[in-house]
C-alpha cells in the first residue's frame, strides 16, 4: 500500500491538487499547437510558449507551467495537438490540474500565417475557438499576442460554461440529506485506522469526517460505548502520504478502503475505496484535508445505499 500511494499516479494527483489550490478557477493549460507544414515545422511549441507568457500577465488567469505538463504527459504526448479535445479533456484536465486547456494549429496559406486555437473546459468539454491571421512580415510574437489577447477574453467572459460550478460542502449535505427517502435511518458504527507514512499524525480524520456527514443525513451513530447495537458497521484502513511541496504548499494524497456489514457482521454488503489529495502548508494538516475529500467522495456513493 506505501508503494501504491508514492506511485507517479499519486504525485500526478498532488501536482494536480497544488495547482487547483493556486489556481481558483481560471487555471489553463497551453499545449503545443499543431504545425505539421513545411513551412511551420518548428513553429507550434513556440507558439504555445508565447501564448503562455502572454497570458500569464492576465490578473485573472494562472497558467499551468509548461515544464509541468510535460513531466505529467510527457515529451511526446506534449507535442500531439490531437490527443487534447473534448473527449479527453477531462482526464488531461484532472492530470495537470488545468481548468481550461488551449491547443490549435499554426499553417500558412499563398500569403498569410494563420493561428487557430481551441479552447476547451476540462470540466464540461465546452469547446469555443480563435483566430488570427497575419502577413508574411507579422512576427510569429504578435500573432500569438493577438491570439492570447482572445485567448484570455473567452477564459474569463465565458468562465461559466468553461468551468463547472463548484458546490460548497453545506450545499452537497443539503442535497444529499434531501434525496434520501423516509425518516428512519438505521445506527451506524464507523471504525476506520489510520495511517501516516510520515510524521505521527493523532486523531482519525476519516473516520470523523464520514461519521459527521452521515449525522447530518440524519443517521444515529454508535461506538464501542453505546448502549444501541448498530444495523450497520463501516470498518476500513486509511493511509496518508507526502506528495510533493510547491512554494509554501504541501499536498498529501490518501486512500480509503472500507467494508460495510450488517450489524452481526455476518454479511458483507459491499466494499468500496477512494482516492483523494489535500493541500495546506501543514504536512499534518494536509495529509487530514485529503483523508476528509476522500471520505466526502465515499459519503457521497455509500450513504443513498443505506436507507435502500
Amino acid at each position: 500500500m506505501k508503494s501504491l500511494l508514492t506511485s507517479s499516479f499519486a504525485i500526478l494527483l498532488a501536482l494536480s491538487a497544488l495547482r487547483a489550490a493556486a489556481a481558483d478557477t481560471l487555471s489553463v493549460a497551453v499545449f503545443d499547437f499543431e504545425s505539421k507544414d513545411e513551412g511551420t515545422r518548428d513553429l507550434g511549441p513556440k507558439v504555445a510558449a508565447l501564448i503562455t507568457a502572454n497570458l500569464s500577465a492576465e490578473p485573472d488567469i494562472v497558467m499551468v507551467e509548461r515544464a509541468d505538463i510535460k513531466k505529467i504527459m510527457g515529451e511526446h504526448e506534449l507535442g500531439l495537438s490531437g490527443t487534447v479535445n473534448s473527449e479527453s479533456a477531462a482526464k488531461i484536465g484532472q492530470l495537470t490540474g488545468a481548468k481550461v486547456l488551449v491547443t490549435g494549429k499554426v499553417f500558412k496559406t499563398d500569403d498569410q500565417t494563420i493561428l487557430v486555437a481551441k479552447i476547451i473546459g476540462a470540466e464540461t468539454s465546452r469547446v469555443y475557438g480563435e483566430i488570427v491571421q497575419g502577413r508574411p512580415a507579422t512576427s510569429i510574437a504578435d500573432l500569438s499576442a493577438q491570439l492570447a489577447k482572445k485567448i484570455a477574453s473567452d477564459v474569463t467572459a465565458k468562465s461559466d460554461t468553461l468551468v463547472a460550478k463548484v458546490e460548497s460542502r453545506e450545499e452537497w449535505i443539503a442535497k444529499l440529506k434531501q434525496s434520501l427517502p423516509g425518516t428512519n435511518r438505521p445506527i451506524i458504527s464507523v471504525k476506520i485506522n489510520e495511517t501516516h507514512y510520515g510524521p505521527h499524525i493523532i486523531d482519525p480524520a476519516a473516520a470523523t469526517e464520514l461519521a459527521v456527514v452521515l449525522q447530518q443525513c440524519g443517521f444515529p451513530l454508535a461506538d464501542e460505548n453505546s448502549t444501541n447495537h448498530p444495523a450497520i458497521k463501516i470498518t476500513g484502513e486509511a493511509f496518508s502520504a507526502f506528495g510533493m511541496q510547491k512554494g509554501n504548499l504541501i499536498s498529501c494524497t490518501s486512500r480509503i478502503e472500507i467494508k460495510i456489514h450488517d450489524g452481526t457482521e455476518d454479511n458483507l454488503l459491499w466494499v468500496d475505496r477512494q482516492t483523494s489529495v489535500g493541500v495546506d502548508i501543514a504536512e499534518q494538516t494536509a495529509a487530514k484535508k485529503a483523508l476528509e475529500n476522500a471520505a466526502d467522495a465515499l459519503a457521497r456513493r455509500i450513504i443513498p445505499k443505506l436507507v435502500k
